[in-house]
C-alpha cells in the first residue's frame, strides 16, 4: 500500500520555483513587438487566405463575420488564461510548465508531449502548404516532375517525396538555431508583407463590394445558374440566402472551424526567457496578437462576401478569383505574394516554440537530457532544434498529413484546457509558486491562529509556542462549500477548489459527449437525452457557485483573468466541446502517440526527473497538497 501511495506521489509532484536562481540561459532580446509579430505571424496563416472561402461557401454565407466573431472571443479566453500564466512564471515551457507548478508532473507530461505533437505535425504541414502554393504559382512544374520520376504508391504515404518542404524545412531549422535575434528579424520582415496584402485584400474588396451579396435571394441563384439548379441544390448550397443563408447552426458550425484560425498564439508563451521584460510583455503580446488576427480576419471574410456572392466562392482560392470576379486580375499576384508570406511566418510560429518545450521537458528529466545542450554563442536548444527539425522534415517529405491534421486539434485544446485549469486553481491557493512564497504562507497561517487564539482568551495566556511552527489546519464542514471561514484562501478552501475543479470537469467532458454524438437528439427533446443533460448543466452550476464562494488570492501579478471562475470555466467547456467534434480515428491516433509517450515516462522520465531527485523539503515545498498536510516543523521564515 505504501509502495502505490508512494508511485501516486510521484504522478502529481510540482515544480517549485525558484525566482531567485541565476539569471536564464537563453538571450533576452525580444522586445514587446517581436512578441506581437510572433504571435501574428504564427496564427494568421494561410487560413486567413482559403478558410474564409471554405466556411462561407458551405457554413455560414455572409454570416462568416459572426462565426470569427465568435472564434475569437473563445480563443480570447483561452489567451487570457496564457496571459496570466506569463505574468506569473517567466520561464521556458509555456502550458508543459504551468501544469507541472499546478497540478502536477503527470500532466505536464502530457500536455508537453502533445504541444510537440501539435508543433511536429504543424511545421510538416505548412511546409507542404507553401510547397503547394509555390507549385500553382509555377502552373505544378514541381509536382509533375516528382510525380513522374519519383512517385509512391503506399498508404499512409505521400504520392510523392516533397523535397522542396524538405529543404524549406532544413533552412529555417538552421535559421532558429543559428540564433534568436535573427528568427525574429525576419519574421517581422513577412509579417508586415503579409499585414501590408491584408490591409490592401481588405480596402480594395470593401470599395468594390456590393451590400447586395449579404441579402441574396433564392431568384438570384437561380439567375447565376440559369435555373438550371434542382431544389435540392438550392437546400445544400443556397439555404434560405439573406445574411446567415444556413442558419444558426451553420454559423455554430462555421465557429468551431474558425476556432482553429486563431490557434498560434501560444507559442508567445514560450518566449519567457528570451523576452526583455516577459511579465509585461507577454500579456500585451498575446492579447495584441489576437486583436489584430480578429480584425485582419473579420475584415478578410467581409470583403471576400462583399465582392462576390458566397455561393460561388472557390474553396481552395477564394481571393483571387473574387478579384477576378470584380475585373482585378493583376490583384492575384499580390495574394500570391501575401498567402507565401502568411506560409513562411506560419511555419516560423510552429517551429520556434517547439524545440523549446522539448529544451524544457529535458531540462526537467522528463525527456532525454541530451536535448537540453545550449549553444554557448547563440544561446538556442541547438540540439532540440536539430532533432526536432529533422523530424519536421522528414514528416514532409514522406507523409500525406490530411489524416494526421485533427491530432494537431487534440493537442492544442489539450493544452488551453489545462491551462484554464490552472488559472482556475492557482487563483484560490494560499501562498505563491514559489518556495520563498511557502515560508510566508506558514508565517500567514501562525498569525491566523494566534489571532485566533486572541479571540478565545485574553492577555498572554492566549499564546502557546506550539503554534510558532505548525500553520492552521482549517477543519472542512459543508457550511464551508458556500460560507467560507474568512476572506482569505486556506489549505481547506484551495482544496474545496482543486475537487472541485476536477468534478466540473468532469462534468464537462461527459455533457459534452452527449452534445456531441446526441445533439440533434437533445435539440428535439427526447428525453432521454434532455434529463441527463439537464441534470450535468445543474451539476455544473452547482460547481460554479461553491468555486466562486471561495477567496481569491489577493497576490499582486502584471496580469490576471477577469471574472473569475466564470471566463476560465467557459474556456474548458469550449475546448472539451471542440475536442469532441474530432472523429474516432483521430482518437485512435492520439491514443498511439500517448501510449508512446507514457512508454518514454514511465521507463526513462519518472526516474529521471529534477523534482523527484530534489526530495529535501525546504527546496521542494509544493504549493500545497490536497491529500496530505504539509509537515513545516523545524522552519522558520
Amino acid at each position: 500500500m505504501k509502495q502505490l501511495a508512494s508511485f501516486g506521489r510521484k504522478l502529481v509532484r510540482r515544480r517549485i520555483l525558484d525566482f531567485n536562481q541565476e539569471e536564464s540561459r537563453f538571450a533576452r532580446c525580444l522586445s514587446t513587438l517581436d512578441l506581437i509579430a510572433l504571435g501574428v505571424g504564427a496564427t494568421l496563416g494561410a487560413g486567413v487566405y482559403v478558410l474564409a472561402g471554405e466556411v462561407a461557401r458551405e457554413k455560414a454565407g455572409p454570416a462568416i463575420v459572426i462565426c470569427f466573431l465568435i472564434a475569437a472571443l473563445s480563443s480570447v479566453l483561452a489567451g487570457l488564461c496564457y496571459a496570466e500564466f506569463g505574468a506569473r512564471v517567466p520561464k521556458t515551457g509555456s502550458a508543459y510548465l504551468y501544469s507541472y507548478v499546478t497540478v502536477g508532473e503527470i500532466w505536464a507530461f502530457i500536455t508537453g508531449w502533445n504541444l510537440i505533437l501539435s508543433y511536429v505535425i504543424g511545421t510538416a504541414s505548412v511546409a507542404r502548404a507553401w510547397s503547394s502554393t509555390f507549385d500553382n504559382l509555377v502552373e505544378q512544374k514541381i509536382s509533375s516532375f516528382f510525380r513522374a520520376w519519383m512517385s509512391m504508391d503506399v498508404p499512409a504515404l505521400a504520392k510523392y517525396p516533397d523535397l522542396f518542404a524538405l529543404i524549406l524545412v532544413l533552412l529555417l531549422t538552421g535559421l532558429l538555431a543559428f540564433g534568436v535575434n535573427e528568427s525574429a528579424l525576419v519574421n517581422k520582415i513577412f509579417t508586415g508583407i503579409n499585414l501590408v496584402v491584408l490591409g490592401f485584400v481588405i480596402i480594395s474588396g470593401l470599395a468594390k463590394g456590393d451590400t447586395k451579396n449579404w441579402n441574396l435571394t433564392q431568384e438570384d441563384y437561380m439567375a447565376s445558374y440559369n435555373g438550371s439548379k434542382s431544389l435540392e441544390d438550392v437546400e445544400t448550397n443556397f439555404g434560405v440566402g439573406g445574411f446567415a443563408p444556413f442558419g444558426f447552426k451553420g454559423i455554430l458550425s462555421g465557429a468551431a472551424t474558425c476556432f482553429y484560425a486563431f490557434v498560434g498564439f501560444d507559442c508567445i508563451a514560450t518566449t519567457s526567457e528570451e523576452a526583455k521584460n516577459p511579465m509585461r510583455s507577454i500579456p500585451i503580446g498575446i492579447v495584441a496578437s489576437l486583436l489584430i488576427c480578429f480584425v485582419a480576419y473579420f475584415g478578410v471574410s467581409a470583403a471576400l462576401t462583399l465582392m462576390m456572392p458566397y455561393y460561388l466562392l472557390n474553396k481552395e482560392s477564394p481571393l483571387p478569383q473574387a478579384f477576378q470576379y470584380v475585373h482585378w486580375d493583376p490583384a492575384r499576384y499580390i495574394v500570391a505574394v501575401g498567402s507565401l508570406c502568411a506560409l513562411s511566418t506560419s511555419l516560423l510560429g510552429s517551429m520556434f516554440p517547439m524545440p523549446r518545450v522539448i529544451y524544457a521537458m529535458a531540462e526537467d528529466g522528463l525527456l532525454f537530457r541530451f536535448l537540453s545542450r545550449m549553444h554557448k554563442k547563440t544561446k538556442t536548444p541547438v540540439i532540440a532544434t536539430i532533432v526536432s527539425g529533422i523530424v519536421a522534415a522528414l514528416m514532409a517529405f514522406l507523409f500525406d498529413l490530411a489524416a494526421l491534421v485533427d491530432l494537431m486539434s487534440i493537442g492544442t485544446l489539450l493544452a488551453y484546457t489545462l491551462v484554464a485549469v490552472c488559472v482556475l486553481i492557482l487563483r484560490y491557493q494560499p501562498g505563491t509558486l514559489s518556495a520563498d512564497g511557502e515560508l510566508k504562507l506558514v508565517e500567514l497561517e501562525r498569525l491566523e491562529k494566534s489571532q485566533d487564539l486572541e479571540g478565545d482568551s485574553s492577555g498572554d495566556e492566549a499564546y502557546h509556542p506550539e503554534s510558532e511552527t505548525k500553520p492552521l489546519k482549517e477543519r472542512f464542514s459543508a457550511k464551508l462549500l458556500l460560507f467560507p471561514a474568512c476572506d482569505q484562501p486556506t489549505s481547506t478552501s484551495g482544496l474545496i477548489v482543486y475537487i472541485t475543479t476536477a468534478a466540473v470537469s468532469v462534468v464537462y467532458t461527459v455533457l459534452c459527449v452527449i452534445l456531441a454524438v446526441k445533439g440533434d437528439e437533445v435539440m428535439q427533446g427526447e428525453l432521454l437525452f434532455v434529463i441527463p443533460a439537464v441534470v450535468l448543466t445543474l451539476l455544473s452550476f452547482v460547481c460554479v457557485a461553491i468555486i466562486w464562494r471561495q477567496p481569491q488570492s489577493t497576490e499582486a501579478i502584471n496580469f490576471k483573468v477577469p471574472l473569475l471562475p466564470v471566463l476560465p470555466l467557459i474556456s474548458i467547456f469550449v475546448n472539451i466541446y471542440l475536442m469532441m467534434q474530432l472523429d474516432g480515428p483521430t482518437w485512435a491516433r492520439f491514443a498511439v502517440w500517448m501510449a508512446i509517450g507514457f512508454l518514454i515516462y514511465f521507463c526513462y522520465g519518472m526516474k529521471n526527473s529534477s523534482e523527484g531527485a530534489n526530495n529535501s523539503l525546504k527546496k521542494k515545498a509544493p504549493i500545497f497538497r490536497p491529500d496530505e498536510e504539509s509537515d513545516v516543523e523545524g522552519m522558520t521564515p
